[in-house]
């Protein structure tokens, strides 16, 4: 994917996040959960076009059949293709799931007799494990589908594979930052106010630092999305050849970068609780937790030791070359 594409891709991205956390704050009833997403959205609007009479019950019941009915329709144009796999199966229990899912979000009253417990809350959780379910599904075929893949295609179809998965890694972040801890975000403004009724004057260095601890957080996501660009790049480098100056260039500034990287994100949190340490008795809220973004910082790490083997496998051809 091109670097301009994908950049585009991840400002649209990152704009429907945000725009998702804003309705789920004014519309609940509609956004009730990330992971039922848009399996709630599309149940509430199949419900709303059968209600308006006959015609629409119909065409809401042709949606949602081609909807359900899509992944075995996907099977049937790839199994004309090639030879059908194991793992093809899950498109048919995707298929299976999606009519049952999509028929408790469009007549949300029949999720109580498929969960025990259902009160306000309960709906929410109960509509995130149906799209959890769904989603899980989808991911885990699309995973077996890359591994096999990966087992079964050579070095110019692995690149592909290795730069496709950097690309959805980007998206991955992205969803993160804006997403889930812009989330989070919105929810502990709502839960300060709330826990502060009648003395709201006095909350502005409480909401600063808590707009901080974003920051922080989101940091090491941010740079993720600037290490897998490096990684690209090195990528395309290695694609032309491996053991070219360039390639060594580009991996030995990808290993600084993801050190630097490193630094910054320790660094962040350290600073950040001392300097709420410093301003304690002016906040509402304190949260001195040390908290490691772990899977940011293997990434990281892992793309670092990459990068060191690419530049080390390059010295170690010119060192066999000259005995040679």
């Amino acid at each position: 994917m091109k670097r301009k594409l994908l950049c585009t891709l991840l400002c649209i991205e990152a704009i429907l996040c945000i725009a998702f956390n804003a309705a789920r704050l004014s519309t609940s009833d509609a956004f009730s959960a990330a992971m039922a997403f848009p399996f709630e959205q599309i149940g509430a609007l199949l419900r709303r076009l059968s209600l308006t009479g006959v015609i629409g019950n119909c065409i809401a019941l042709a949606i949602y059949a081609v909807l359900c009915i899509s992944p075995v329709l996907f099977l049937l144009g790839i199994g004309s293709k090639r030879k059908l796999r194991a793992e093809d199966s899950l498109l048919v229990i995707l298929s299976a799931a999606l009519f049952g899912a999509i028929y408790l979000m469009i007549n949300p009253a029949y999720i109580a007799n498929v969960f025990a417990d259902i009160d306000g809350t309960g709906f929410e959780i109960s509509k995130a494990v149906l799209g959890g379910t769904i989603w899980s599904i989808t991911v885990g075929y699309v995973i077996l589908r890359v591994l096999r893949l990966s087992f079964e295609s050579g070095a110019a179809k692995l690149h592909g594979y290795a730069g496709a998965l950097l690309n959805t890694l980007c998206f991955l972040f992205v969803w993160v930052v804006c997403g889930n801890l812009f989330g989070e975000l919105l929810n502990s403004f709502s839960a300060l106010l709330s826990g502060n009724r009648g003395s709201e004057s006095g909350l502005g260095a409480t909401y600063v630092f808590l707009v901080l601890r974003f920051f922080v957080d989101a940091l090491p996501y941010v740079l993720n999305i600037i290490t897998v660009f490096l990684a690209l790049d090195l990528l395309k480098a290695m694609h032309a050849d491996r053991y070219s100056e360039q390639t060594e260039s580009i991996a030995l500034r990808l290993s600084h970068w993801c050190g630097k990287a490193l630094a910054a994100v320790v660094v962040s949190g350290v600073s950040l609780n001392l300097l709420q340490l410093l301003f304690a008795r002016s906040l509402r809220n304190l949260n001195n937790m040390l908290s490691i973004p772990l899977i940011s910082v293997l990434f990281v790490l892992a793309v670092l030791i990459f990068a060191r083997l690419i530049s080390e496998s390059r010295k170690l051809k010119d060192d066999n070359d000259l005995f040679i």
